[in-house]
């Protein structure tokens, strides 16, 4: 499959065949981004995935959140005759573009199985009456007996199909609808249909090509480095605590917490009401319309933090959340890129913290082989998921570049400096144990010593001394690995276990228990021919994000006219009933607040302000800065 591969800086297509002529239409696209989003040039990729699309080709394009990929379908929308139809998995995703384009003047509109008869009949005239440019469906509308043919006397010209990882039994968040569109290609075999999405490994890129049908496409795939995110990973202790200890870095600040169950989600959530901290929970064990309340006041920016289960996110477009919490491992490196990536989506500092422990891979496995059973599925899906987690809690337990191991999994090179300088890893906050080595060959003996036939756990306990019946019967208290660590916590005794996992130095079983035992590079470890590395607990993370920079590009930021700024921001929006960023994001009211514009001309050259928002709300933040300037 030809394939366009990026690093976010350096842009390349191989396989661009798009005509001269396009040139002059690219140039039509910049005017028209200028003057509707307010921006003056592109990002990475965006002009490659542009182009494929007033080329009327087939595309596949991925790049990472917050990388502008939404542009890439909107704009040629507007350029083209005809209507661009928008498959997307969630109604609240459809609701958040559809009044982002209202508010930049741009007839969208949706339907969707919440709408009521009534409406569903006024946005079928909005169609009719050709003032519409994108339509936002379901996959199940798209496929109903009758509306593609609808759509085509419309004059349907473009089929985008957002969030397409979705069509793949390799991704993170497979769905069987999605499976289906590939029978758009066959009902409709003239109409382009364009892929976008923000993570997808190599095989599900394929996936998606096979599944969808795509004829020749041009496959773009961005950057999946995420440089504003700070990622940190610690072993889970106190987590009461250690979630306190992130949120007293980003008071103010909006953030989610993810947990594993729902009921981590409620005791957690409580845990932090009792310490003051004003927060909402959401899972799906919730009532419906509690859920969709406290949903809501997260997205309006009436609360600023929410604790949830992985059911919380996707739709979630609140640009300026400035970290993330996962309480517990996540199911995989795609699920953490997409959970993390809902960070810093306006392009400024965010934090994304983990508190792992091997004990959640286990709940994790347990929780896929039920659902397994439970559907009849087959083998292969489960042992896929399982292959996901064990790369995960390697991940989580290792100690290379974050950012790094992220770029690499999703099939890039890394093209970075040598420290990113935005994790754990090359800020250097992890300490290395001093000998290092011999300490591992302990913990590496005492796996050995039981059989290679227990857990993380029980090996833990054996190195500490513990007196426990359990450890007695098996007669593990006469082994000569026997309390050989007794001088160390519990915590960092099981933490050292688990960076031995990370570095693959112990592998854990898949099968029905999860037990340790020695790889090639363990027995060498052991064997003395090869040194290890071991870290000590992270102490207090030494830096922290901001909602906003202090110094920008266009000179230093006013902190107390940001301020005000968002506070005018959150007013309109609740007067007007839309979420606060489709106002302005914050890295637009950072640039306000820096450059200080005084009429429409500034007011104009600052980034996100198009001639719409010049007209409404522009003269808003005009008086607002004006009145904090004393003029």
């Amino acid at each position: 499959m030809p394939e366009s591969t990026t690093s976010a800086a350096t842009p390349v297509e191989r396989n661009d065949r798009r005509p001269e002529a396009l040139d002059g239409a690219l140039d039509n696209v910049l005017e028209l981004v200028r003057r509707v989003w307010g921006f003056s040039s592109l990002r990475p990729m965006q002009a490659e995935a542009l182009g494929a699309s007033l080329a009327g080709r087939d595309a596949l394009v991925v790049l990472a959140t917050g990388s502008g990929k939404s542009l890439c379908y909107q704009a040629p929308a507007l350029l083209r005759p005809g209507l661009t139809a928008v498959v997307s998995p969630l109604i609240s995703l459809m609701k958040d573009q559809v009044a982002g384009l209202s508010e930049n003047g741009v007839g969208a509109v949706m339907l969707t199985s919440a709408q009521d008869a009534a409406e569903r009949r006024r946005v079928r005239g909005q169609l009719a009456g050709g003032g519409v440019k994108l339509l936002f469906v379901a996959p199940e509308r798209l496929l109903l007996d009758g509306f593609l043919d609808e759509l085509l006397e419309l004059g349907l010209a473009t089929l985008v199909v957002d969030e397409a990882h979705c069509i793949s039994h390799w991704g993170h968040d497979f769905r069987p609808e999605y499976r289906r569109l590939g029978e758009l290609r066959t009902r409709a075999p003239h109409i382009p249909i364009q892929a976008f999405t923000a993570t997808a490994t190599p095989r599900v890129r394929e996936d998606i090509v096979r599944e969808l049908g795509l004829v020749d496409p041009t496959v773009l795939v961005g950057g999946f480095d995420r440089p504003n995110l700070t990622y940190r990973f610690l072993p889970r202790g106190d987590v009461i605590e250690q979630v306190l200890e992130v949120l007293g870095r980003h008071k103010g600040e909006a953030g989610i917490v993810y947990c594993l169950r729902r009921r981590d989600v409620d005791e957690l959530s409580a845990d932090l009401g009792r310490r003051g901290v004003n927060c909402v929970p959401y899972h799906a064990g919730l009532d419906p319309a509690v859920r969709e309340t406290n949903q809501d006041r997260f997205v309006n920016d009436e609360v600023q933090l929410v604790v949830a289960t992985v059911a919380f996110g996707m739709g979630i477009d609140r640009s300026d959340v400035r970290f993330v919490i996962h309480a517990s491992l996540p199911k995989g490196l795609e699920q953490f890129s997409q959970e993390t990536g809902r960070a810093g989506r306006d392009g400024l500092d965010a934090e994304c913290v983990l508190f792992y422990s091997t004990a959640d891979f286990v709940t994790w496995r347990a929780l896929a082989e039920k659902s397994a059973a439970e559907s009849g599925g087959g083998g292969g899906d489960l042992d896929g998921q399982i292959q996901r987690l064990s790369e995960m809690l390697r991940f989580a337990g290792g100690a290379r570049c974050r950012h790094r191991v992220l770029v690499e999994h999703f099939g890039e090179t890394w093209t970075g400096a040598e420290r990113c300088g935005a994790c754990d890893v090359c800020l250097g906050e992890l300490t290395e144990v001093p000998d290092a080595t011999v300490l591992a060959q302990k913990i590496l003996s005492c796996v050995v010593r039981v059989g290679q036939r227990y857990g993380a756990a029980h090996v833990a306990d054996v190195l500490r001394g513990s007196k426990s019946e359990r450890i007695r019967a098996a007669g593990h208290d006469q082994l000569s690995t026997y309390g050989l660590l007794a001088n160390h916590a519990a915590r960092e005794v099981r933490q050292w276990i688990d960076q031995l996992v990370g570095t693959e130095l112990l592998a854990v079983d898949s099968g029905e228990f999860p037990t340790l035992s020695l790889t090639r590079d363990g027995v060498a470890v052991l064997r003395g021919e090869r040194p290890a590395a071991l870290f000590e607990l992270p102490k207090a993370a030494r830096r922290a994000s901001r909602a906003a920079p202090t110094v920008t590009a266009d000179g230093p930021v006013d902190a107390d006219l940001f301020e005000r700024l968002r506070t005018l921001r959150r007013e309109l929006a609740r007067q007007r009933a839309v979420p606060p960023y489709l106002i302005f994001n914050d890295r637009t009211l950072v640039a306000m607040a820096a450059k200080k514009p005084r009429d429409v001309d500034e007011l104009r050259a600052i980034p996100g302000v198009g001639e719409r928002k010049l007209v409404d709300p522009g003269p808003a933040f005009l008086e607002e800065i004006r009145r904090h300037l004393g003029i």
